[in-house]
């Protein structure tokens, strides 16, 4: 009975645990918070001078400008300054020679939905519109009366366009015997390089720290399940620190300092990423303000304090991350750069020794196959040769549970009036039949770590965006489309999404129906009724989750199904023979 009553608990807390901001917070949204000040941060310093039309800002960061907060149509804000076109496989867009930003990028291989017309995926954005995103690199002087790059710098070049075979190069004077020389990088993905170079003929000595910051305005829409992150990350001292936004809002700035690192801004697919040099200790900062109501959020770092000698010459590389959260990509960069946890980009959670090595065996098996859901169904069946031995010793435990139910009505009858002799005789019957109860137990809780394992790797990895599986399943990382309240498609409407029931889920309903009746039925009433309802309570359940889970687990249970009633014919017949 305890043994059940745990198998009970687990299986409904993962239901609750899966279900809870699956439709509550999906159906019922927190309302935004208020903004909390109408005034930029307080300073830190260095600072760099106000910016035009705002107040003094800290590190060298470009924040307070209220005009970036606008409304203008992303073509007219993109016209309003000089631009040096980005282009290459991966990603096409720009950067405004104008304070050297990086703030136009499209990604060339992901669209909006799945129809390849649809709208590039936009990670960066310029200021004048809506949500300005975007990054900002440059220096801040020990001495704050030296002019330095910054948000309206007049960046000078005989480039016209950035890719990965024509770096750019940016130059700018600032009258005082500084010469600033910016190159700028892209790699054949998403990585940008800034490798930034002061001349000084100047008869002063100066000392400079470099710097690098992405800012975002407003307060991007997340999905809001516990299972993935989307906000603010990093990784300092080696050690990976995550930040949600009302977190941020709440403490409104986070600092820390750390021997290489990185800091970024995380969506579910997207990221953008500062990678400093990594050979030195760097000032790290997460920062939210407010400016006419409007969230800001900012992630910088502030590099150690170079002296640039009089005559002399300093240069420094820092590093932008901006596009998809390929995981094989953020490896390499992670081998190559010797970037520390670049990987954990992608929310891998808890489970990451399991996450991690499930979405590869994937991802080889999809090259293999061509179809990450028949990798799916293979990868499946793996996992069921590895808990075989396991799986065999539960079924042959249930299976002998199941030709004793019987007796055991018979006695719980029999000596309902008496519990404590009952739980004896119980006891004495199964030890009798060689029946250990926890037997069929053990294999479901060890399965469980790789159920939820596998549905973060369908949840959080971009290889599974827009992966298709076979007929109406064109999204293995989206819910299935159908409906059985329109017939699946025959009646010309669609329901609201709260009626959302696929034929995938209804199917893996019956699965799952199927296999609960090979099991023996719990004795006590409400356990029965509780087990006979979780299969309609599961479909309802898994609907809105990712059809890649849904097929899994509908495949799974086919696969336990045919495994469990062998068991059971072969446990009955040798039953039969040892009656006889």
């Amino acid at each position: 009975m305890e043994q059940r009553n745990l198998l009970l608990a687990v299986v409904l807390s993962l239901g609750i645990l899966l279900s809870f901001q699956a439709f509550y917070d999906y159906y019922y949204p927190p309302p935004a918070k208020p903004a909390e000040s109408e005034t930029a941060i307080a300073l830190q310093t260095p600072t760099l001078p106000a910016e035009p039309g705002g107040a003094p800002v800290p590190q060298g960061a470009s924040i307070s400008e209220a005009a970036e907060i606008g409304v203008q149509d992303r073509a007219a804000a993109l016209a309003e300054d000089a631009r040096i076109a980005i282009d290459s496989s991966r990603i096409d867009g720009s950067l405004r020679l104008m304070g050297g930003r990086i703030d136009d990028i499209h990604l060339k291989t992901y669209r909006e939905t799945t129809d390849p017309s649809s709208p590039e995926i936009t990670v960066l954005h310029p200021s004048g519109t809506a949500q300005p995103y975007y990054a900002q690199f440059g220096w801040v002087a020990g001495d704050a009366s030296v002019p330095v790059p910054g948000a309206d710098t007049p960046w000078e070049t005989k480039d016209t366009i950035l890719t990965p075979d024509r770096p750019v190069t940016l130059t700018w004077r600032n009258g005082q015997g500084l010469e600033f020389i910016r190159q700028i990088a892209l790699d054949d993905a998403y990585m940008f390089t800034v490798t930034d170079r002061v001349k000084n003929v100047s008869k002063n000595e100066l000392t400079l720290h470099a710097y690098g910051l992405v800012s975002r305005t407003g307060t991007p829409e997340t999905l809001g399940f516990f299972i993935l992150h989307e906000g603010l990350l990093g990784v300092f001292n080696k050690t990976l620190e995550e930040l949600d936004y009302d977190d941020l809002r709440d403490k409104r700035e986070i600092q820390t300092n750390s021997q290489g690192g990185w800091i970024g801004i995380t969506d579910k697919f997207w990221l953008a990423a500062l990678v400093p040099d990594q050979a030195t200790e760097n000032h790290y900062r997460f920062t939210h303000w407010t400016v006419a109501g409007t969230d800001k959020y900012q992630i910088d770092f502030l590099g150690p304090g170079l002296t640039l000698p009089a005559g002399g010459t300093l240069e420094t590389a820092n590093r932008l991350f901006a596009g998809a959260k390929e995981v094989r990509l953020l490896d390499a960069y992670a081998n190559k750069l010797n970037v520390t946890l670049f990987d954990r980009g992608v929310d891998f959670g808890w489970f990451y020794f399991l996450t991690k090595p499930i979405f590869y065996l994937l991802d080889y098996l999809n090259a293999v196959l061509g179809n990450f859901g028949l990798a799916s169904l293979v990868m499946t069946v793996m996992i069921k040769l590895v808990f075989y031995p396991l799986a065999n010793k539960s079924y042959r435990a249930m299976s002998k549970m199941k030709l004793l139910q019987p007796k055991v009505v018979e006695l719980r009858e029999r000596l309902k009036d008496d519990r404590q002799k009952m739980s004896q005789e119980l006891m004495a019957l199964y030890k009798a039949e060689k029946v250990n109860p926890l037997a069929g137990c053990l294999p479901v809780l060890i399965q469980l770590p790789v159920f939820f394992a596998l549905y973060k790797v369908l949840f959080v990895t971009i290889e599974m965006r827009h992966a298709p599986f076979y007929g109406w399943i064109q999204d293995l990382s989206a819910p299935d489309p159908t409906t059985i309240f329109n017939l699946f498609g025959l009646l010309p409407f669609t329901p609201p999404d709260f009626l959302q029931l696929g034929l995938w889920p209804i199917f893996m309903g019956i699965t799952m129906w199927a296999q609960f009746q090979l099991n023996p039925p719990p004795a006590d009433p409400i356990q029965a009724k509780i087990f006979q309802f979780m299969p309609l309570l599961f479909t309802f359940l898994l609907a809105h989750f990712p059809a890649g889970l849904v097929i899994y687990w509908a495949w799974n249970n086919i696969l336990s199904i045919a495994q469990q009633w062998w068991i059971m014919r072969k446990t009955a017949a040798e039953s039969k023979a040892a009656a006889s």
